[in-house]
């Protein structure tokens, strides 16, 4: 069975590259299949398949995107891409600028958000600018996914490593005296500047700036894109929230999953139809019409497919066996375990979900750190841990959900990104990243 799953695996990733405008119905032909195979084997029961849906992702997927479909439909992305070209005289800035940008806010709200929320003003400043929105809209997703390890609320991975070592929010700034993750982040994002401007130096001109007459038809879409912002940034530091029942796919106990972003976003997209339909009350269909436009439901149900996908492949254990084979090898060299932890970690996640991969290596970690000569080591193998984790999932454009949203967003416009599109930016940008980060927690942790 275990073969079976790993085989349907690898021919999805397969034909995803091959056919790449099919792979929500790719994945869900595949996740039908291994579903009813893995149900039959009674590997997952039918409690763990639902359990393994990201209900919160796809939720807060929904819910902004119909809140910034509304802040498209107003005009505001045009008038800030004004503002901002107005400000920036020279192309090449403002790119780069763009994808710090979208960094910065990551590391305190939900990758996807990010990139939901910056996608608008990115498409309007590279029309504004007479570019190819492609590498912009990339950029901003791999940027966002970079900074999701800087501090706890990051990240899903960020949360769940706090919680092994203890550490608090502030923790992960300066802890037990040294400088702590967030450094090792910021250094890659540091080292990755020269590459984003690399990327961009094509662009890399004066602009003439030609004042436009923009109208905004409503601010309201963006008071609550930025009440949404500042509500996801809040509640993340809640030590819990809106949870409902669910079974761990790596032990089979009884758990929760937290659904607190997800209501969240729903509820501002709700609040923003309202609002719309209100101020449309004259224009029949409006509402629908405009819902339609913003939803991207192909990225929806190629991301819920994706997840049940990943599911069987925790279930049969083969996520368990990568952590198994770290175990073997212990404690007799402790750096090369650290960086093959890391490496392996970034290929891993180039393919894989990282929440399951990180729930198995978390205790894989603790065990080899549990003698007292290499209790010293728990901080830098995690640390390592969430830098492969995090940041592998940038090497392919499925690797994390922020890129599939960010492609998404790219086919939605008409803009057919290809996969060398993704690897040219995504390669370079993950190994800076990662031997930044690699280095820095080695030299100052371990």
């Amino acid at each position: 069975m275990k073969i079976f799953v790993l085989c349907m695996f690898i021919l999805t990733y397969v034909l995803i590259i091959a056919f790449t405008s099919k792979k929500a119905l790719i994945t869900g032909i595949i996740a039908l299949v291994l579903s009813v195979a893995c149900l039959i084997s009674k590997d997952l029961s039918f409690a763990g398949l639902f359990s393994s849906i990201k209900y919160d992702v796809l939720l807060m997927l929904l819910g902004i995107m119909i809140t910034v479909g509304l802040f498209t439909e107003s005009g505001m992305p045009n008038m800030l891409a004004e503002k901002m070209v107005g400000k920036i005289h020279n192309s090449l800035f403002a790119l780069v600028l763009l994808s710090l940008v979208s960094g910065i806010v990551s590391a305190f709200v939900d990758n996807v958000a990010t990139v939901l929320m910056l996608a608008p003003i990115g498409l309007a400043v590279a029309k504004k600018i007479d570019v190819s929105p492609i590498p912009v809209i990339i950029s901003i997703a791999v940027s966002s996914n970079l900074q999701g390890a800087a501090t706890l609320v990051g990240d899903t991975t960020s949360i769940m490593l706090a919680d092994a070592l203890g550490m608090s929010f502030f923790d992960f700034f300066f802890w037990n005296g040294k400088f702590s993750i967030f450094w090792a982040v910021e250094l890659g994002m540091v080292a990755t500047i020269p590459i984003l401007i690399f990327i961009f130096r094509k662009n890399n001109k004066k602009l003439l700036y030609v004042p436009e007459k923009i109208e905004v038809k409503s601010v309201v879409p963006t008071v609550l894109l930025l009440l949404n912002l500042i509500c996801l940034a809040l509640t993340s530091l809640l030590p819990k929230g809106i949870e409902i029942p669910a079974i761990d796919l790596v032990t089979g106990a009884n758990t929760t999953i937290n659904i607190t972003n997800g209501v969240i976003c729903m509820s501002f997209g709700i609040i923003g139809l309202i609002h719309f339909a209100i101020k449309n009350k004259g224009q029949k269909g409006q509402v629908a019409k405009t819902v339609k436009s913003a939803v991207d439901y192909q990225t929806i149900l190629f991301l819920l497919f994706l997840f049940v996908i990943i599911a069987c492949v925790t279930s049969v254990g083969i996520i368990s066996d990568i952590g198994n084979f770290f175990k073997n090898i212990g404690s007799s060299n402790v750096f090369l375990l650290y960086t093959l932890i890391v490496f392996v970690s970034v290929i891993l996640s180039a393919f894989i979900d990282n929440i399951p991969y990180v729930a198995t290596m978390l205790p894989v970690i603790a065990a080899v750190t549990a003698s007292p000569e290499m209790a010293s080591y728990a901080p830098v193998l995690c640390f390592g841990l969430l830098i492969g984790a995090t940041l592998g999932g940038n090497l392919t454009p499925f690797g994390a959900s922020a890129n599939v949203v960010g492609i998404g967003i790219l086919e939605k416009e008409g803009y057919k990104a290809k996969m060398s599109d993704f690897f040219k930016i995504g390669i370079p940008f993950t190994l800076v990243a990662v031997l930044s980060g690699y280095l820095y927690c080695w030299f100052v942790w371990a």
